[in-house]
């Protein structure tokens, strides 16, 4: 991720900052403590079997500058109504922040990860390029691919999933792609939205910049 202080993020999320202002985040956004590592900020979900809160005070100490919470916890933090809408507007300031940035989007109804696998293979021939690992293409794994981008990186090759209208315009809000391939339609979320029609609308949808509310449920 660019160079961002506790204080910045607490302004871009809108949270409120429990710990120093200008310490540094310089590694990795994650939300499996896990993976906390020097530099890095640790982004606490609550699950169905756990809860990252639990964790926050063993992200730090594996390294975490400070955690981003959605309730009060004993290690310095971020605190915000949203965890998951934090990371995107995160992410969105990211983006922005990289003008030069080359990002291309790739949905559809299948095919899209390994299309995006071999779409970044040749990226990554014009210059660095960051891609999602495995199919992290929704509304967490697509702002987490995007945060890892940093003033170095060129190319930004991210696969966008639909589970409802509304969900391919909300991640093209995060990080606008200056390219855009939509594989196919089929019928393999008919159900959920109602007919081939209703299924080729979102994936059609325009690059906009990102929204102050969540996803859509």
């Amino acid at each position: 991720m660019i160079t961002l202080t506790l204080a910045q993020i607490a302004q871009i999320t809108g949270g409120q900052l429990t710990g120093p202002p200008e310490a540094l985040v310089t590694g990795e956004v994650v939300i499996d403590s896990r993976r906390a590592g020097p530099g890095g900020l640790f982004a606490a979900l609550a699950g169905e079997r756990s809860d990252g809160h639990d964790f926050a005070a063993a992200a730090v100490a594996a390294g975490a500058v400070a955690v981003l919470v959605s309730r009060p916890v004993a290690a310095p933090s971020v605190l915000v109504p949203d965890v998951p809408a934090a990371l995107a507007a995160l992410a969105a300031f990211v983006a922005d922040a990289l003008p030069a940035l080359r990002i291309a989007g790739i949905t559809g109804s299948s095919g899209k990860t390994s299309t995006k696998d071999l779409a970044a293979q040749l990226a990554e021939r014009l210059g660095p390029t960051v891609a999602p690992a495995g199919s992290y293409n929704n509304e967490l794994g697509h702002p987490l691919t995007v945060l890892r981008v940093d003033a170095a990186t060129q190319n930004l090759v991210l696969e966008l999933s639909a589970r409802g209208a509304g969900h391919i315009a909300y991640l093209c809000g995060i990080a606008p792609p200056r390219y855009g391939a939509v594989l196919n339609v089929g019928h393999a979320h008919e159900g959920e939205f109602g007919g081939l029609d209703q299924i080729a609308r979102p994936r059609a949808s325009s690059s906009r910049r990102f929204p102050p509310t969540g996803p859509p449920s």
